[in-house]
């Protein structure tokens, strides 16, 4: 069967993002198959790109990869969901193969978003096990009912599995080639991307992951992560970092450990970053992290306020987010942490607090998003109280952003700009950007 894998992201702020999972998929996939590939991300019309793609390559099967259902590029958030409709209508237009959604994006909301894209299948979750299956009964004229874990539109009703797949077992998949990798995603950053587990035992009220990944952490063998490594060295040279994209990296502490240890012993001269809790961040693990090459964390601090910590489900108060600032500054590495304002049930007297409490931390840099309830619902924004309260932070980070140079503010473009990114970018600097600030 000759199969388009098509990743549909387009986001390139602050950088462009590897299409990683659906590469993965697309690994997955038996060799016997004829598989193409084509990332939309930089493609300035992307239904054109898509449909001469479709039209001059004649794919039997198309595999439309959907990463974010609203923008995820720390800017106020909007719906992707009409540009991946069109996506859709413009391989309908030249084509009669089936056509498959997936992605974390998909994974979300699969039912009414394969009857409102109007796709014939889906895969929810990890597709490495259930898009093969999909294939196989597709070629053999088999039942793609039988299919565990794949979502089926007959008659314009979207169908749930009868049955659901086992979570994939990290330790059979097979390396992402990075051949395969459009060049421009290293061309704009350097970065590539690096999985050492999948799923989240944690619990923050707000968070995808364990919807996509599951609650229970499977692993990655620290050796098979070194050798993934030495495997990107070899098949893309031009990459100059790389970041962890797990939920949580040293969440379970004991894999962070060896996983840091076993990059170290190989001797891959590779800085990183990744995200990070504040729990079980120690001076330990940062120490053997920078033994392995880390250059910095990331923090979903969220709050300066234990009160607001607890509504959003977080696993730690704001005192182990003053540890886990001064543990990374003992141990030279760089933090970068995040914060949401004006969460649900959050005041603005609170808000006050987490800006204070953010100028006393001081860390290497700080992203300020605000919650938005209307990007949530994927509609208009509408006058509420809840409005009313976002304006107000908003007021106050555009009063207080200027004096404090190591502050993001997307949703104000404060240090979040195309033209300011392509300076740092020309200068040479390499690594997420928030690096660079000052």
């Amino acid at each position: 069967m000759r199969i388009a894998f098509v990743a549909a992201n387009r986001e390139v702020l602050p950088d462009p993002v590897i299409p990683l999972g659906l590469l993965s998929v697309l690994e997955a996939c038996p060799s016997t198959h004829e598989r193409l590939f084509l990332d939309l991300c930089f493609e300035p019309e992307p239904e054109r790109a898509l449909r001469d793609f479709v039209r001059e390559q004649k794919p039997e099967l198309v595999a439309l990869s959907l990463r974010n259902l609203q923008s995820a590029d720390y800017s106020d958030a909007h719906s992707n969901v009409q540009a991946y409709a069109r996506l859709v209508a413009a391989v309908r237009e030249v084509s009669e193969a089936p056509v498959v959604l997936g992605g974390g994006g998909y994974s979300l909301m699969p039912e009414a978003l394969l009857e409102r894209l109007g796709a014939d299948f889906g895969v929810a979750g990890e597709g490495e096990v259930v898009f093969p299956a999909l294939v196989e009964a597709l070629t053999t004229g088999g039942d793609t009912a039988e299919v565990a874990g794949l979502y089926r539109r007959v008659e314009g009703r979207a169908h749930a599995p009868r049955t659901m797949p086992p979570f994939v077992d990290l330790a059979t998949l097979k390396f992402v080639s990075r051949r395969r990798v459009d060049r421009r995603h290293y061309a704009a950053s350097g970065i590539e991307s690096v999985q050492t587990k999948r799923g989240c035992p944690l619990h923050c009220s707000y968070c995808t992951y364990p919807t996509i990944e599951g609650h229970q952490s499977r692993l990655r063998p620290p050796s098979h992560v070194a050798d993934e490594l030495q495997h990107i060295r070899l098949e893309a040279p031009e990459v100059d970092h790389f970041f962890v994209v797990d939920s949580v990296f040293n969440l379970p502490r004991r894999h962070a450990l060896a996983v840091s240890d076993a990059i170290a012993e190989r001797g891959i001269d590779l800085p990183w970053t990744c995200y990070a809790n504040p729990l079980g961040f120690d001076g330990e693990l940062a120490e053997h992290m920078v033994a392995a090459g880390c250059v910095g964390i990331e923090v979903g601090s969220d709050s300066g306020s234990d009160t607001v910590l607890a509504k959003l489900g977080k696993s730690f108060d704001a005192a182990a987010i003053r540890e886990a600032h001064r543990v990374a500054e003992s141990a030279g590495l760089l933090d970068c942490h995040t914060f949401l304002l004006g969460t649900p049930g959050e005041t603005l007297d609170e808000v006050k607090r987490s800006l204070d409490f953010i100028v006393d931390l001081a860390p290497s840099a700080a992203i300020l998003m605000v919650w938005n309830d209307d990007a949530e619902a994927l509609v208009p924004p509408s006058a509420s109280p809840r409005t009313e309260l976002r304006q107000s932070i908003l007021d106050l980070l555009s009063a207080q952003a200027a004096s404090q140079g190591r502050w993001v503010v997307p949703p104000l473009g404060k240090r979040f700009d195309a033209r300011r990114f392509s300076l740092l970018r020309r200068r040479g600097l390499s690594g997420p950007l928030w690096q660079h600030l000052g």
